[in-house]
């Protein structure tokens, strides 16, 4: 078994005249637009190398903030809803689950009583027999809603990525196979594939580096009028010992609409597979890699954000009519914002609003915020770096890194990860700012860390008011090359509040704050692994 490549090895790999050649005329190639500038994620590990800018300024002060009562919270952050729908819920609707069993086990229940519609997206199904439980789940279902109708009721939409859900000779496709065959008018499964993996692209690039190149990467399970967000995928660790973050909003009947409307026009522009595990393109469609580059990411999105604008002006609508308004919406107090972001078909909802909210904490805030893959863009850093809010970050230690101890190139992950940990570490410290900004690793022997998103506290409040949550990991590949979807959810609920820290704080209490000898252990080296 090959031992997997050391940081150091790694980077002289990638400056030989060979290897650094046709990365660049791959890159030069793919990325002719803006994007260039800034470097390309061709290969698993670009991403990871780019420096940070200079210190910026800090941000002046801010407005005074609203008082935490009911309407004034809601209030404050009502702003969001100028970029995306608003749709109010009871905070009794929303639960935090805390484990990938709790996770696995409420969707195998929701699978079973679900009635009209399930829908799904994830980057890929896994094949071992957690999953094939799963599929199983969905063909009892099917069988049940075609034995009780003549005219069965229930359909089932599944979105995955292509490159990830065909990798391999058993693979997403196969497992899901039989239930296309069995139930064709109930079943649809649909395999995105991005516009920029084509050409000699996507002849050269092997399988495992070509999903490097674009993914599709959201995560959410729709079961009638209820839904999971989540950053796990459907797959067995991370229904075991990989932790991540899920929220159930039960009986939501508009939000769940509007995700399923969601993925549906993603599947739109998807391929789609076939009976004889072959794929096609939507009839009226452009083909994602033969067809015009530039045609297909403009059909794309004017698909995609129909789904957006009309979930606006449906409420826009409705909201003329002040007495409607209340019958549909009651007693909300909890604001939940869909944030989307796919930036290679032009929208960034979710990069958007997650700027402002990161530009406008301010010394009255607290932020606690969690990557899998801490790899912030720029622009995130600078607002981290530069604004006044005080930030506890939670990060994986190496050793719960899913790629530790893999071979060959995915084995160096680990160590990037570490290298721009300490990169960002060091900023903290020149300026001073390591009362401020605070690190902390994951640790938890046998399991893997792969939670993200971000809790938001003003200062004196012992809850969180706001959290985001979803698959989003606040890097490059989120904000730059995948289809990504989470939520904003503010809520002056206390029921919910308390939920919500009691999450935070279980994650950080398997954690160990960073300071400057952590990066002095024998597993932080350079020629670690």
């Amino acid at each position: 078994m090959a031992a997997p490549m050391s940081w150091r090895s790694l980077l002289s790999w990638l400056k030989r005249p060979a290897v650094s050649g046709v990365l660049t005329r791959i890159s030069d190639r793919l990325f002719r637009r803006k994007e260039r500038s800034r470097g390309s994620s061709v290969f698993l590990l670009a991403p990871l190398l780019g420096e940070v800018r200079p210190l910026p300024a800090l941000a002046q002060p801010r407005p005074p903030a609203c008082p935490a009562t009911s309407e004034g919270l809601l209030q404050r952050f009502h702003w969001v809803a100028d970029q995306v729908p608003a749709f109010r819920v009871s905070g009794g609707q929303v639960h935090v689950l805390h484990s990938p069993d709790e996770f696995y086990q409420i969707m195998k229940a929701n699978i079973k009583t679900a009635k009209r519609r399930v829908v799904m997206a994830s980057l890929y199904l896994g094949t071992g027999p957690l999953e094939q439980e799963l599929v199983d789940c969905l063909q009892e279902a099917l069988k049940r809603s075609r034995e009780e109708r003549m005219t069965p009721d229930l359909k089932v939409s599944i979105l995955l990525d292509y490159s990830r859900g065909s990798r391999g000779k058993k693979n997403s496709r196969s497992m899901l196979l039989p239930l296309l065959q069995r139930f064709p008018g109930q079943m649809r499964i649909s395999l995105y594939h991005t516009p920029d993996l084509r050409g000699v692209l996507k002849t050269l690039v092997p399988e495992r580096f070509n999903e490097t190149i674009g993914l599709q990467h959201i995560k959410v399970y729709v079961f009638d009028d209820s839904l999971i967000i989540s950053g796990a995928n459907l797959s067995d660790s991370y229904f075991t010992n990989r932790q991540d973050r899920y929220i159930l909003l039960r009986d939501c009947a508009e939000l769940a609409d509007f995700f399923s409307e969601l993925v549906g026009a993603v599947g739109d522009v998807s391929l789609q597979l076939q009976r004889d595990d072959t794929v096609q393109v939507k009839e009226g469609m452009v083909h994602p890699y033969k067809g015009d580059h530039s045609e297909f990411c403009t059909v794309a999105s004017k698909r995609i954000m129909q789904v957006v604008d009309l979930a606006r002006a449906r409420q826009q609508l409705s909201a003329s009519t002040t007495e409607e308004t209340q019958r549909r919406q009651g007693p909300g107090d909890t604001l939940v914002f869909p944030l989307v972001q796919m930036k290679p078909l032009g929208i960034r909802l979710d990069e958007t609003v997650t700027k402002r909210l990161l530009t406008e904490a301010g010394d009255d805030s607290r932020v606690f915020l969690t990557s899998g893959y801490f790899n912030l863009t720029r622009a995130y850093m600078e607002l981290v770096l530069g604004t006044r809010a005080d930030y506890r970050i939670l990060l994986a230690s190496p050793e719960v890194n899913g790629f530790f101890g893999a071979k060959g190139v995915a084995g160096a992950i680990p160590a990037a990860y570490i290298h721009i940990a300490r990169q960002f570490y060091s900023k903290v410290c020149r300026g001073g700012q390591q009362d401020r900004i605070r690190l902390h690793e994951y640790i938890r022997r046998d399991w893997t860390f792969h939670a993200k998103g971000l809790w938001y506290y003003f200062q004196g409040s012992e809850r969180p008011c706001l959290t985001l949550i979803g698959s989003p990991n606040f890097g490059y590949r989120s904000v730059h090359r995948d289809l990504e979807a989470q939520l904003a959810i503010v809520t002056e609920n206390q029921g919910l509040q308390a939920e919500l820290q009691q999450e935070q704080e279980r994650l950080y209490a398997m954690s160990t704050e960073v300071s400057p000898s952590t990066f002095e252990q024998p597993n932080r080296t350079c020629d670690a692994g």
